[in-house]
């Protein structure tokens, strides 16, 4: 059986797991998953300092490796390969994670592998038995945007999904952008929102974050988030539509939010598709689903070169 052991750290969280696979299937059992959370020291700045991240990342992993190692009752030497997040992400904070996993390589005389962040993603939900399907990060960035604005907490979007339970989604008219392209943009939808909020309370023209009735608030946040499900929801329809698929999944930070998984599951439904989605533990940054990629592509017979880059704008092949 062999055992990889990932890092993950393309934006500010740090984490390491340990997987090991049964020989002549595709089972595999978790043998320890850690993850560093650096939310409390990002949250003052409403959003990601690059230099603070990678720097905690030099801190946490050390521990973590440690921590995750004696948890799956394993000593590093008897792991048959080490794997990080090459890319997408943050150039300084995804050096950290390759840089530690090509050391072990080396250091072990094991191979390497190079993993995309968004093919963790993608495999998820097919972890011990999950499905899954696509991150959607313009999804999340437009949460925090707004969220800043608004000077609600980061991560934004499990504050403004609080909010939005006691909201009519349709109080205000914010903009649905693309509906007909298979990009995203919610550049439109942040700019409508900061346009809007100086009429809300034009007693605080010149002041933000802006102040406003708890009701106007909550209404605000449920508009915002319909807009941004109302996108997601009818690009994935018509992706699916377009390439003829029986399963929908979804995956990633925003699948968290749990209007999202239930307007999707009923579209898909009306629409003859099946819905499933990954566990909530997988659907933020984690390690596990790294390893279950290399792990996958191990099995095939891949192995990354040591000197292979990283790549913060690294797209799926």
């Amino acid at each position: 059986m062999k055992t990889v052991l990932a890092l993950e750290t393309s934006c500010d969280e740090t984490a390491v797991a340990i997987l090991r696979g049964r020989d002549g299937d595709s089972g595999h059992e978790l043998l320890a998953s850690e993850v560093a959370s650096q939310i409390a020291a990002h949250a003052k700045y409403g959003g990601i300092v690059p230099e603070i991240a990678s720097r905690n990342h030099l801190v946490h992993a050390p521990r973590l490796l440690d921590r995750t190692a004696s948890a799956a009752k394993i000593d590093l030497s008897n792991v048959a390969a080490f794997a990080a997040t090459s890319g997408p992400g943050l150039a300084s904070s995804l050096m950290i994670g390759a840089s530690i996993a090509k050391g072990l390589a080396i250091g072990f005389g094991k191979p390497y592998l190079a993993i995309n962040h968004l093919e963790g993603h993608l495999l998820s939900p097919f972890f011990r038995g999950a499905d899954h399907d696509d991150t959607i990060r313009p999804a999340g960035e437009a949460f925090d945007k707004v969220a800043k604005m608004l000077g609600l907490g980061y991560p934004g979007g499990p504050e403004i999904e609080e909010l939005a339970c006691d909201g009519d989604p349709n109080r205000f008219d914010l903009p649905r952008s693309m509906l007909g392209s298979e990009n995203f943009s919610f550049s439109g939808l942040k700019t409508a929102v900061r346009y809007l909020l100086p009429k809300i309370d034009e007693r605080r023209l010149t002041q933000t974050p802006y102040k406003m009735d708890e009701r106007v608030l909550s209404d605000l946040c449920a508009s915002l988030q319909q807009a941004i499900i109302d996108v997601l929801v009818t690009k994935t329809i018509a992706a699916a539509q377009k390439y003829d698929v029986d399963l929908v999944t979804v995956s990633g930070g925003v699948s968290c939010n749990q209007e999202l998984r239930r307007q999707l599951r009923e579209t898909c439904g009306r629409n003859g598709f099946e819905f499933k989605n990954a566990e909530p533990w997988l659907c933020t940054d984690n390690a596990a689903m790294i390893a279950f990629a290399a792990m996958l592509r191990l099995r095939a017979g891949f192995q990354s070169k040591l000197t292979e880059e990283i790549d913060p704008n690294l797209a799926l092949a």
